[in-house]
């Protein structure tokens, strides 16, 4: 048999923190040429020895290859980094964490450098990555021209789910995924806590609280549905009215552990909210139109 001999395509990292030298050993691990340049030099030189080319500055490196991934702090270190770098004829792949706003200005930004632009959210943090096991993806956005073209290069490190020609998409799907994630963590911090003065092992509680999380995924269908009929009464088993009435024993068990209520008090204020609205026969659908300004 022929060895293959298929040429594999070359990329420069901009951005070596955790998860930018995670994706660059992914990519060199997989044989693709590397590029790097990192602000702290050390951090590029360390890539040395597996076989990444260190470039001396960010304009050296963008010019290495026609795909430039950037995985900086923040969105003004973007345009602290690529001043003055020369964009012309390059595909610039931008996984810096951002608003969807900050998102849609980079991809006019890159577009009037002479780039071609897409957007990621990476949904992973860095021991995930180059582990396809475990589960970790980028949310990209922008062009699907683009993404088409290096979507093999691009799932070398983690999977990758396209979410639209809006270069805010795969930004808004990020912040939409972690908020829910945020918003779990809250639940279980207020769980833990109401037990946190008792004779009751956390790890006994853990795989109790874990098994109720997941029971409780299929809402979280049935929500969309509504919110795309918009009829928020079909198949709803526990009424708006029957939850709200039950809310003053969580309040009350709260404050009789010595909990603060602060994690749940808002949510039940809206609820309490969209019951006087007269939404009693909905499921918990209706809030979301309450923090929709």
């Amino acid at each position: 048999m022929e060895p293959n001999t298929v040429e594999k395509s070359s990329v420069t990292m901009l951005g070596l923190g955790a998860m930018g030298t995670a994706l660059a050993r992914a990519w060199l691990a997989a044989g693709h040429p590397l590029t790097v340049w990192n602000r702290t030099p050390a951090r590029a030189a360390a890539l040395a020895p597996e076989g990444a080319r260190v470039a001396g500055s960010a304009a050296q490196a963008v010019a290495a290859s026609a795909l430039v991934v950037v995985c900086l702090l923040d969105d003004s270190s973007v345009d602290q980094v690529l001043a003055g770098v020369d964009l012309v004829d390059r595909d610039l792949v931008n996984l810096t964490t951002s608003t969807p706003a900050q998102a849609r200005a980079r991809a006019a930004w890159a577009r009037r450098r002479g780039a071609r632009y897409l957007d990621g959210g990476i949904m992973a943090v860095p021991p995930m990555v180059g582990v396809p096991e475990a589960g970790g993806y980028v949310f990209y956005s922008g062009s699907r021209a683009l993404f088409e073209r290096h979507r093999e290069t691009l799932g070398v490190p983690v999977g990758t789910t396209y979410v639209g020609e809006d270069a805010g998409f795969a930004a808004l799907h990020d912040v939409a995924l972690l908020s829910a994630m945020y918003g779990m963590f809250a639940g279980a911090a207020h769980a833990f806590a109401l037990i946190r003065r008792e004779d009751i092992d956390p790890a006994a509680l853990a795989p109790l609280l874990a098994d109720w999380l997941g029971a409780m995924i299929p809402a979280v269908h049935q929500t969309a549905d509504h919110l795309r009929s918009g009829d928020y009464t079909t198949g709803v088993v526990s009424t708006l009215a029957m939850q709200v009435s039950g809310t003053p024993t969580f309040l009350r068990t709260a404050e009789q552990q010595g909990v603060s209520p602060e994690l749940l008090s808002p949510y039940f204020d809206l609820m309490r909210r969209r019951l006087a609205e007269g939404g009693g026969e909905e499921d918990l659908t209706g809030v979301i139109d309450l923090l929709v300004r």
